[in-house]
């Protein structure tokens, strides 16, 4: 079973969905996803390159006009990832080299992939009395 998820804003917004807020932005963006725990982690991946592109992408001179990402990934029987694929489509009008730049810089600097490529502990901790 794969879990997959799309965020989109600017030109490449969804034609349905959640808008949600979004800092770089003015119209928000727009997720396409279930609720569930696999769609939310593959959310958090979508969403992370979908804000580092804006991000990103001021300093380097690419006016984006639309970006979409999507993220997708399974689960084996014991609900061990299998990994995250994303894909992401811009609408600019920057070069093929500049727009390949932008991709090599998200995909380097990306917080929320570089933490799942690295492994993270997570641990459950008592609630407060």
């Amino acid at each position: 079973m794969s879990f997959l998820v799309e965020v989109g804003a600017g030109t490449l917004r969804a034609a349905d969905g959640v808008d949600l807020p979004h800092r770089w932005t003015s119209e928000g963006v727009r997720v396409r996803a279930e609720f569930t725990g696999a769609h939310l982690l593959h959310l958090a991946t979508a969403g992370c390159v979908l804000n580092d592109l804006y991000r990103e992408a001021e300093p380097l001179g690419v006016v984006l006009d639309g970006v979409r990402v999507t993220a997708e990934g399974g689960f084996d029987e014991s609900w061990s990832s299998t990994g995250i694929a994303y894909r992401v489509e811009l609408d600019t009008a920057a070069s093929e080299a500049d727009r390949a730049r932008l991709l090599a810089r998200v995909d380097e600097v990306a917080e929320i992939p570089r933490a799942l490529r690295a492994g993270a502990p997570v641990t459950r901790e008592s609630a407060a009395p």
